[in-house]
C-alpha cells in the first residue's frame, strides 16, 4: 500500500493533531527531525533549544507507545549542517512516499520550502488545519474582509460569542462588560508585591537531562543558561502548570498584570505560553479552567476576563493577522527605522535599570511578561529607531515561546509599528514616566524619568520626545496621536534642539556600550 509521510514540525507536538487522527502504522510514517540548520539559524537561547528538543523527544515516546511508525532524526554533537528541504527530500525518497501530509506551519517561509520540496519530489502535499487553534485562517479572513481596521476588541467579542465563553443568555458578556482592562493596570505599593507564590517545579528525567547536556555541548556559544531548567515538556506537566496558575496566581493576575518589580520575573503571570505554543496544552483547557474559577468564586471577573482575552482574543488575533497579511509582512518597515539593535539587548550591560533587569531575566529564564516586552525592550527599540527586523530576530532568539506566527505581529506590528498600523491603531509610545509608574525600576536607576535633557535624563524620555519630532509628519494624520503631538508643538525651539542633542548623545553612548 502507498506510504504517506506525516511530517511533524518542531512546534506541532499536538497529541490530538488532525494529522494523526487516522494514522495507520502499516502505511504511514511519522517524520520528525532535530535539524542543525534550524537550531543554528540564529543564536537561540539555550532554554529555548532544550525545551524544544526535550518536548520533541517526549512526543516521539508517546507516538511509539501508540504503535506508530516513526522516522526520527535526533541531533548529535557531530551532525553536519542539515536543512529542512534536503532532509525532507531524502526522507521522501527513503520511504518511497507517495504523499506528504503536514499541519499548516506557523512559518510561511517553512511552508514554501515544504511545497517546493514536494514539487521537486513529485509527490502531492496535503495541508491540515491546526486543530490547536479556535480560529482558522479562513475564519479570520472572512472576519477581516472589508474592514478598514483589524481591531482586536471586535474580533474578541465574536470569538467569545462563537465559542460561548463568559457569555450569559444568548449574546451578553458575563459581568456586563466585554473588557475589564481598566481594572487591570494597578502597580504595586512602595513595599512591593509581598510574598509571591513559588513557581511550579517539573521533575527532570533522563530525556531532559540528556538534552540539556547536548545543548550545553553543541550550543555553548548561544545565550542563556540551563541552570535550573524548569519548563513543562509534556502535556501532563503543562496541565500541572495550568492548575498551579489557576489556584495560586489567577485571583491576583488581573489587577497586577501590567506591573513590574526588580528581581521578580514571574509575579502573577502564568508562563503557559511555551506549553501552548508547542501544543502541549490546548487553549480551550486554559480558557475552561479560568472560566470555571470565575463561576466557582475562586477568581474575580477582571482576572478571568483578562487572562481569557490574552488567549481567546490576542493570541488568536495575531495568528490571524500573520496569515492574513501573508508573505513579506516580516519585512515591513513603515517608519524606516535603520539603527542597529544595541549590544545591551544581548548582554544586559546598561545603566537603564528597566532594560538591565529585563535582559538579565531573559538570559536566566528566556521569559519576560507582556509589559516588559512591549513597554521596556520593545519601547526602547521603537523610540531608538532600531531596525524592526533586527528586533524581531532578537525576539525570536531570546524568548522560549517565540515562533514566526506569534513573533512577527507582536514585534513588527504591535511593538515597532513597522506595519504602519495593521495591528496597532497607533505607535505604543511613552516616556520613562510610564515605567516609573508601573514599577520600582526607576528608583534603582541613575537616570531621571522626568528629565528629557541633561546627563541624567532618562533615555526613554529623551527618545520619546525625539521620536515624536522625527515622525510628526507621518503621525499627524492619526487622531489617536493628537494629544502627544500637541505636547511636542508646545515646546520651544530651544527645548526641541536640546532634546535632539541629548538624543544624539544617547545613540552615541548606546553604540559605545556606555548608556
Amino acid at each position: 500500500m502507498a506510504t504517506r509521510l506525516l511530517l511533524v514540525l518542531q512546534d506541532q507536538l499536538d497529541r490530538d493533531s488532525l494529522l494523526l487522527a487516522d494514522a495507520d502504522p502499516e502505511t504511514d510514517v511519522v517524520a520528525m527531525a532535530e535539524l542543525p540548520d534550524a537550531f543554528r539559524a540564529q543564536p537561540f537561547h539555550k532554554i529555548r533549544l532544550a525545551l524544544i528538543i526535550s518536548a520533541m523527544r517526549h512526543f516521539r515516546e508517546d507516538l511509539e507507545a501508540r504503535g506508530l511508525s516513526i522516522d526520527y532524526q535526533p541531533l548529535t554533537a557531530t551532525d553536519a549542517p542539515t536543512a529542512l528541504g534536503p532532509w525532507l527530500l531524502a526522507t521522501i525518497d527513503a520511504h518511497a512516499a507517495e504523499e506528504v501530509r503536514v499541519v499548516l506551519p506557523g512559518d510561511l517561509r517553512q511552508l514554501r520550502t515544504i511545497e517546493a520540496t514536494c514539487e521537486e519530489a513529485e509527490v502531492p502535499l496535503t495541508l491540515h488545519d491546526d486543530a490547536h487553534f479556535l480560529a482558522t485562517p479562513a475564519y479570520f479572513d472572512e472576519w477581516a474582509d472589508d474592514r478598514k481596521r483589524l481591531t482586536l476588541e471586535y474580533f474578541y467579542r465574536e470569538m467569545r460569542r462563537d465559542h460561548d465563553v463568559l457569555i450569559e443568555g444568548d449574546r451578553d458578556p458575563v459581568g456586563g462588560e466585554w473588557n475589564f482592562d481598566d481594572d487591570n493596570r494597578e502597580s504595586f505599593a512602595s513595599d512591593g508585591p509581598g510574598l509571591l507564590p513559588e513557581p511550579p517545579t517539573f521533575a527532570s528525567d533522563a530525556i531532559t537531562d540528556e538534552v540539556c547536556a547536548l545543548v550545553e555541548e553543541v550550543f555553548a556559544d548561544h545565550p542563556g543558561t540551563l541552570d535550573g531548567f524548569n519548563l513543562p515538556v509534556t502535556p501532563a506537566q503543562a496541565e500541572d502548570a495550568l492548575a498551579d496558575f489557576i489556584t495560586n496566581r489567577l485571583p491576583t493576575f488581573g489587577t497586577y498584570q501590567d506591573a513590574m518589580w526588580t528581581n521578580e520575573p514571574f509575579l502573577y503571570h502564568s508562563r503557559l505560553s511555551t506549553a501552548l505554543n508547542l501544543r502541549l496544552l490546548h487553549p480551550r483547557q486554559a480558557i475552561n479552567a479560568a472560566e470555571e474559577a470565575y463561576h466557582t468564586g475562586d477568581a474575580p471577573i477582571n482576572a478571568v476576563e483578562g487572562f481569557i482575552r490574552q488567549i481567546l482574543g490576542w493570541r488568536e488575533f495575531i495568528r490571524g493577522v500573520y496569515y492574513h497579511a501573508g508573505e513579506g509582512y516580516e519585512e515591513r518597515n513603515a517608519l524606516e527605522a535603520t539603527e542597529p539593535l544595541p549590544d545591551f539587548y544581548w548582554s544586559g550591560e546598561t545603566h537603564m535599570t528597566c532594560v538591565q533587569q529585563t535582559v538579565d531575566q531573559l538570559k536566566e529564564t528566556a521569559y519576560a511578561h507582556h509589559i516588559q516586552r512591549l513597554m521596556v525592550t520593545g519601547l526602547f527599540s521603537l523610540l531608538y529607531g532600531a531596525n524592526p527586523q533586527a528586533f524581531d530576530a532578537w525576539h525570536l532568539s531570546m524568548y522560549a515561546d517565540a515562533w514566526p506566527w506569534v513573533s512577527a505581529p507582536n514585534t513588527i506590528g504591535m511593538s515597532q509599528y513597522a506595519d504602519g498600523g495593521l495591528v496597532a491603531t497607533k505607535p505604543y509610545t511613552a516616556s520613562g514616566k510610564y515605567i516609573n509608574r508601573m514599577s520600582n525600576y526607576c528608583s534603582h536607576c541613575r537616570y531621571d524619568p522626568d528629565a528629557a535633557t541633561g546627563e541624567d535624563a532618562c533615555p526613554f524620555t529623551t527618545l520619546y520626545w525625539d521620536f515624536l519630532q522625527r515622525h510628526e509628519d507621518t503621525l499627524s494624520g492619526n487622531r489617536r496621536m493628537n494629544f502627544q503631538l500637541a505636547n511636542v508643538r508646545r515646546k520651544s525651539d530651544d527645548q526641541l534642539e536640546a532634546i535632539q542633542e541629548r538624543a544624539a548623545a544617547v545613540r552615541t553612548k548606546a553604540n559605545e556600550g556606555s548608556l
